[in-house]
């Protein structure tokens, strides 16, 4: 009796393929899983129960006829809830679009789907991924594994969520200033945040549009990979202006070694104030790792970085006000009962259907837009763009990749933060590389001296090196011994595969 959580998607894959187990079994075994977990992670807000069954038969189907399957057969995989799935309800978390319908299927799921893997549904998020604790979902916080008294991260924290407690294989989340790594890191799993218009948009419910990449969350490195392959396969996506041809195998240099290649740290980050001494420790000793493996370990500099917070919540607010407009109840949406005119039906469905953060995001960007305004803040903050996107071409001048915490702390317990501005700081290290557009992603190091709870470390390549970036994030995972870990407290409980 093997727990599906056990397995790697080339695994499971494989398994399949081999007629060890079908399609069907896994998927019935990761709906077992969630059946037995999800009460205490609450990663999900919709299990697509019918959706999944449905496609492990069509793979089933498949292998009985002969047919070669494809690369992600019956990998159990789902999706942040601001993706498009058609069969399920894109929510974002928001009462805003709590009845919404999918139209149609995000182009990133629609080619998970193509690679063969088993959709299980909807997972939970920070109101329109406005967030970085998953608390301000309008449903339901989510729970971190490895702690279920403390915060998975945000915003994309059920799907860092439901990969840790061994739910599903892969998770598909979006990241506009860190929201994949820093949840990724805080829940001990592996988490990337591709190029900017490497994976498609098409699809996922915009927040910051010159921001927002989606990307896959698993416990190994070779899944996210796996997960990167189905993502760009067929290059370049015309629904998608933002997108660019990144088609390529991302599991061919995975184990290549790292000897007399350079990683770049920057001493500044790790003396920072608010850096937890255990995330100090660890990403020294990661640095330490990777010099062992055969890399060189030279130090460059950020100089703006320290500017990147500001210039982050200046252009984010921007763009989401922009972007929520839409959301005014007439079309779909929230739709306040009783109101006389249009006029009211849209002021009341917007103030009772978006949630405080939601409000307070666009209400920021309503006034940075403003006339007068505008050139003192929002030109200001392209500027400061420009320096930062700059700051990071003369380091990879310098360095391979370069090397620094993900979040400055690790998990904290539900309501331990609740000033929003010393939230906006919970991704200090991550908002850059958005901004930049360059591709990062967050292995997991060790478990905290002191708290016990998983930290993990942040690796930042230049645009379209995410092979090269997974590489590298390969060699650290094999000298940390992390790769596959779950939860203890969920390991084997339920999903098994008999």
């Amino acid at each position: 009796m093997t727990s599906v959580d056990a397995l790697s998607a080339r695994q499971i894959a494989a398994g399949i393929a081999a007629g060890e187990f079908s399609a069907t079994e896994v998927a019935r075994a990761a709906l077992d899983a969630i059946a037995s977990r999800d009460n205490q992670t609450r990663a999900f807000l919709q299990v697509s129960e019918d959706l999944a069954l449905t496609a492990a038969a069509r793979t089933d189907a498949a292998r009985a006829a002969g047919e070669a399957l494809p690369p992600l057969a019956g990998v159990p995989v789902a999706f942040k809830d601001n993706m498009n799935l058609l069969g399920t309800r894109t929510t974002c978390a928001s009462r805003m679009l709590e009845s919404y319908e999918s139209a149609y299927t995000a182009t990133c799921v629609q080619r998970m789907l193509d690679a063969g893997a088993t959709p299980l549904g909807k997972l939970n998020m920070d109101e329109f991924a406005f967030g970085s604790t998953t608390d301000s979902s309008a449903f339901h916080p989510s729970n971190n594994p490895w702690d279920i008294a403390c915060v998975p991260g945000g915003s994309s924290g059920g799907s860092a969520a439901a990969v840790a407690a061994g739910e599903v294989t892969i998770a598909l989340g979006s990241d506009t200033g860190g929201s994949i790594r820093q949840p990724a890191s805080l829940c001990g799993v592996v988490g990337m945040k591709p190029t900017y218009g490497a994976v498609s948009r098409y699809g996922v419910v915009a927040f910051g549009s010159s921001l927002d990449q989606a990307g896959p969350l698993g416990r190994r490195v070779e899944d996210v990979a796996l997960a990167m392959n189905a993502l760009t396969a067929g290059g370049r996506d015309p629904c998608d202006s933002t997108s660019r041809h990144c088609e390529q195998d991302f599991l061919a240099h995975l184990d290549d070694p790292i000897e007399g290649r350079t990683v770049g740290i920057i001493p500044a980050l790790l003396q920072a104030d608010g850096l937890a001494p255990e995330v100090r420790v660890a990403t020294q000793a990661a640095a330490t790792q990777l010099a062992d493996a055969g890399a060189h370990i030279v130090e460059v500099d950020l100089p703006n970085m320290a500017n990147s917070i500001s210039a982050y919540y200046v252009l984010a607010s921007c763009e989401a006000f922009s972007n929520l407009a839409r959301f005014d109840g007439v079309r779909y949406g929230y739709q306040e009962p009783g109101c006389a005119t249009l006029a009211e039906q849209s002021s009341l469905s917007r103030a009772h259907g978006f949630g405080p953060e939601a409000k307070r995001r666009q209400m920021l960007g309503a006034y940075l837009l403003s006339s007068g305004v505008y050139e003192r803040y929002y030109l200001a903050a392209q500027k400061v763009r420009t320096l930062i996107t700059r700051d990071y071409q003369q380091a990879f001048a310098q360095a391979d990749v370069l090397l620094m915490p993900v979040s400055p702390t690790v998990a904290w317990p539900h309501g331990a933060i609740s000033d929003p501005a010393a939230l906006y700081l919970a991704d200090v290290y991550t908002i850059s590389n958005n901004i930049a557009g360059n591709c990062g992603i967050s292995v997991p190091v060790c478990l905290g001296a002191d708290s016990e709870l998983p930290i993990g470390v942040q690796l930042q390549g230049p645009a379209f090196a995410d092979a090269r970036l997974l590489t590298f994030a390969r060699a650290l995972e094999r000298a940390c011994q992390m790769e596959g870990a779950v939860a203890p407290s969920f390991a084997g409980r339920g999903g098994e595969l008999r």
